[in-house]
């Protein structure tokens, strides 16, 4: 048995100023076919799942290329032609294959292409044939189009919000892909449009018992997936939306009823399930009166979202209100590491950093800053993966400590801190730059977490986002929606 692996992915946001370019991914992560390491990446966990199960098992895996890039703005023409292209040339020289597995973000938007990763999977299916299984793992944050389902063997999204369950997932995708070159299953799917926009994280209610409730349901009647399609709401694409998507054996009929049940059901939950937000001063005022370390996540700046990472609004707030014992990571500012590299470590300088790239970044600081530890070539740990920083700074502002990084990227471990020798457990305020990913690492350690609307570039009303391209009715856009099966 012969099995194609390969991956490519970045999430985009149309609305974001910062392009991706082809050298976006060979400076975020590039692996050429057989140089993957020995560890899951977000969108890689299939090739990983592959390559382990392939030794034991005693098949035969050709690893394509796998690259992933920080989510920013649109995608260039070259950068999707040139990455699809180089996969697909390395599929055509492994032919004949009995399956394929791919690890895919699901949100990426190029320039002349609405749906990367649909364009994608249909040019597999041409060179694979009909009857030659594809098995494709995708982030919740995906745009579920009708062509890469049309094309596509079957999906499965990650369930967690944070995605805490990629590797599980990507072991998921793998077995009912094996299960289909073997004939033992016949994967068929049923998708149902809830016609809504939204942010679903799975770490409280409703959306927890929601995902509990659709992971019992999987294993009987014949179902073998569930997934929910979040969408990923900064991407001005006709597509948009969140969806209900349902893997059974062979059971068409059975799957569109469950598909459009549970679209009704989450449907219902429209505009339940996103914490509360907060103003700045107000994140501040509550943080104050609380015992122990209290997060704010500023979602509205996160870069994993794909918004620059600079923002500087809370930062001010807490100069201005004179708060000590407050740290905030990271701050996307490669010239200022560049400074502080120069100053040393205990070097004191006066420094500009943050706000830069977009008029929702806020006004840079200015301030004498103490450089306290520098870092080449830093990570941070998110489950078992370790995401690049590249080179950081830690610097103190009299009572405020920040994490400046060279390579974009959103918090998600606690030694994005820890690992800059920022001792977070003696902080009272700890500010993170991250919608969700944050919280698995950061809430045992926060004796409250607060989400906070700083205005950034995200919005987290979607009603003030600019879409032009988006297939309405929708909501909030609009309020008299109903499911459709696609």
């Amino acid at each position: 048995m012969r099995i194609f692996a390969a991956s490519i992915g970045t999430e985009t946001n149309t609305f974001a100023p910062i392009p991706t370019a082809l050298e976006s991914f060979h400076e975020m992560f590039y692996a050429p076919p057989g140089q993957h390491p020995d560890d899951a990446k977000l969108c890689t966990a299939p090739l990983w799942v592959a390559r382990r199960r392939a030794k034991a098992e005693g098949w035969t895996l050709i690893e394509g290329t796998s690259t992933f890039a920080e989510p920013a703005g649109l995608v260039s023409r070259e950068a999707h032609e040139t990455l699809r292209d180089e996969v697909l040339g390395q599929l055509r020289a492994a032919m004949p294959v009995d399956g394929v597995l791919l690890g895919l973000h699901g949100a990426m938007v190029a320039d002349g292409y609405d749906d990367c990763e649909g364009d994608l999977i249909a040019r597999v299916r041409e060179i694979v044939g009909a009857a030659v299984p594809i098995g494709v793992e995708l982030d919740p944050h995906c745009h579920m189009t009708k062509k890469r389902v049309r094309n596509a063997t079957l999906i499965i999204c990650f369930k967690e919000f944070p995605h805490t369950d990629f590797v599980a997932r990507g072991e998921e995708v793998v077995e009912l892909t094996l299960q289909a070159v073997r004939g033992k299953i016949k994967p068929v799917m049923s998708l149902c449009d809830c016609r809504m926009i939204g942010s679903f994280p799975t770490t409280m209610q409703p959306m927890r018992g929601f995902v509990d409730k659709i992971s019992a349901l999987e294993g009987k009647d014949g179902v073998l997936s569930i997934s929910i399609a979040h969408c990923f709401p900064y991407a001005d694409v006709p597509e948009l939306g969140s969806r209900i998507l349902v893997v059974t054996d062979d059971r068409k009929e059975a799957g569109d009823r469950l598909a459009r049940t549970l679209a009704d059901e989450f449907l219902a939950m429209r505009g339940k399930t996103t914490p509360d937000y907060h103003s700045p001063d107000e994140a501040i005022d509550i943080a104050g009166k609380e015992s122990g370390t209290v997060v704010i996540a500023d979602p509205s700046d996160n870069p994993g979202g794909g918004a620059p990472g600079d923002s500087t609004v809370i930062l001010r707030r807490l100069i201005e209100r004179g708060v000590k014992g407050a740290a905030l990571a990271p701050m996307w500012d490669p010239m200022a590491v560049r400074l502080s590299f120069m100053a040393g470590t205990g070097g004191k300088l006066r420094l500009r950093f943050g706000g830069k790239t977009a008029p929702t970044s806020g006004l840079p600081v200015d301030a004498l800053i103490t450089v306290k530890k520098l870092v080449r070539d830093a990570t941070q740990t998110f489950v078992d993966a370790k995401v690049p920083l590249g080179d950081c700074a830690a610097i103190d502002l009299g009572g405020i400590e920040v994490v400046l990084i060279t390579k974009r990227a959103q918090s998600m471990g606690i030694d994005l801190f820890t690992g800059m020798g920022v001792d977070i457990a003696r902080k009272k305020i700890v500010v993170v730059k991250s919608t969700n990913h944050f919280h698995a690492a950061f809430a045992p350690i926060a004796s409250r977490v607060l989400y906070c609307d700083s205005g950034g570039p995200i919005p987290r009303d979607h009603r003030q986002v600019p879409y032009t391209r988006v297939q309405r009715p929708i909501w909030p856009l609009d309020e008299a929606v109903q499911p459709i099966m696609v």
